[in-house]
């Protein structure tokens, strides 16, 4: 198993939730830590709470502004002299039904959570590729593997994030790169009241499964696991892993079971 200790690991989405817990996480090892959201006042704070600031970098990023990646990656690289892991966690979530959904929040689902992504992890993949070796770890859901109502943009983008890194693994396993998909199910964060909705606003209005899911720090810690243990997939939650089975060997049956459930 690999240590991450010593790494380089820049973290996208660090200002809240997950990527806010994994990165007062790392910081507890000896890292270099890279940490990206939108919010910058945000990152600081979460700089400020880590065990060693001095080797936190705030990198403001916004996912939707693809052509900036290139510049964003330079300057990255410049910090530290290498990345040895992305993790890509960033990204915002839906909650509406499919008759209700303007096409303008799809677009911004996959320019966002799918594009924006591909477009950093393009960017920095020559730098892996010269130095052999880079993590890329791509914080995807339970819904990139099966779907669930109120959540078909998200599904979609997500679905497509797999595809996509599936096949980096195949093409890039030649030059030491590695991808792991993270696919939590419900986590304690604010994913749900920052979802959008039909015509794109937030949801604001938290919902009981994700008050219910296991908490960010804890999915934090099998994240760490995972990268160390260089998995493929690592599925993280409660019963809703079920799904996953469900959908590979009855997915009849995961479809009752998922209607039945209400779930928004």
């Amino acid at each position: 198993m690999a240590s991450i200790n010593g790494k380089t690991i820049w973290v996208t989405g660090a200002s809240s939730g997950i990527g806010k817990s994994l990165v007062l996480l790392l910081s507890q090892h000896s890292c270099n830590l890279i940490i990206s959201s939108r919010n910058e006042t945000e990152l600081l704070k979460v700089r400020a709470n880590c065990k060693d600031p001095s080797k936190v970098a705030v990198l403001p990023l916004d996912l939707a502004n693809h052509d900036q990646m290139e510049v964003v990656c330079a300057s990255a690289m410049d910090i530290f002299g290498e990345v040895d892991v992305l993790v890509n966690n960033a990204g915002i979530s839906q909650r509406s039904l499919i008759m209700e959904t303007e096409l303008s929040v799809y677009k911004k689902l996959i320019d966002i959570d799918y594009l924006g992504t591909v477009a950093l992890s393009k960017a920095i993949l020559p730098y892996f590729i010269a130095q052999k070796s880079g993590h890329f770890v791509t914080v995807t859901s339970l819904m990139g593997k099966f779907g669930s109502p109120y959540r078909s943009g998200y599904c979609g983008a997500k679905h497509a994030l797999h595809g996509f890194f599936d096949v980096l693994r195949m093409e890039h396993e030649k030059d030491g790169i590695k991808v792991t998909m993270i696919c939590p199910g419900f986590v304690q964060t604010n994913v749900a009241k920052n979802a959008l909705t039909g015509d794109g606003s937030p949801q604001i209005n938290d919902d009981v499964a994700t008050q219910n899911g296991i908490t960010p720090e804890l999915a934090a810690k099998k994240i760490i696991s995972a990268i160390e243990k260089n998995k493929f997939e690592a599925y993280i939650g409660g019963k809703e892993i079920m799904g996953i089975y469900l959908k590979r060997f009855f997915p009849k049956l995961l479809h009752k079971t998922v209607l039945k459930s209400q779930v928004r």
